[in-house]
């Protein structure tokens, strides 16, 4: 008689159910105005529930912030090196960012807001990766205009990250494509400005 398996659900990520929940509600109405009840509710358990995945409110804002940061600083790593010419790379960064920017408005909403309710060390590591971030940006510009001094180019990319991360501003009443062609041309024209 041959074995019956059955299959299993797969286990959910029950923490990312929890920072995107909480990124939801601290967006929506600010770090302080959320209890550790309401975050539970929302992804359906009980507040002291949430203390089995984080030590707090605290410590929840911090993870889903350094979270965000390391991942866009690898993703930049990595759109910056891949490909063949400081042109494409350029037009990878943005792409990668722009879609970051239309799919996580709530993580941009937080991060204006709340990164001064992180804790100082985690404050730190988060402002160390945003920097390291935006000098992935800084040596692809370089290669466009290499007579143009580094810190105008790191200038121009935190002014172009202002444009970008306007999306839960912004974002709306256009399409996503076509929110993410107008973001990535007016993106390309400030950066022609460095010339």
């Amino acid at each position: 008689m041959a074995a019956v398996t059955t299959a299993r659900t797969p286990t959910r990520n029950r923490r990312g159910e929890i920072l995107d929940a909480a990124a939801a509600l601290f967006a929506a109405r600010g770090f302080h105005g959320v209890s550790i009840e309401d975050i539970g509710s929302a992804v359906g358990i009980s507040g002291p529930g949430l203390y089995r995945h984080f030590s707090g409110k605290e410590a929840l804002l911090s993870e889903m912030l350094l979270d965000i940061s390391e991942r866009l600083h690898e993703q930049g790593a990595r759109l910056a090196t891949t490909p063949a010419t400081a042109e494409a790379a350029l037009d990878a960064l943005l792409a990668g960012h722009i879609e970051f920017a239309l799919n996580h408005p709530a993580l941009i909403r937080v991060h204006e807001r709340e990164l001064d309710n992180v804790p100082e060390p985690a404050r730190r590591a988060i402002r160390r990766l945003q920097r390291l971030y935006v000098e992935e940006w800084v040596t692809v510009l370089s290669e466009l205009h290499p007579s143009c001094p580094p810190a105008r180019l790191r200038a121009a990319t935190h002014a172009v990250f202002g444009l970008l991360n306007s999306t839960p501003r912004s974002a709306g009443e256009l399409s996503a494509e076509a929110m993410a062609a107008l973001l990535r041309e007016m993106a390309r024209a400030a950066f022609a400005s460095l010339r």
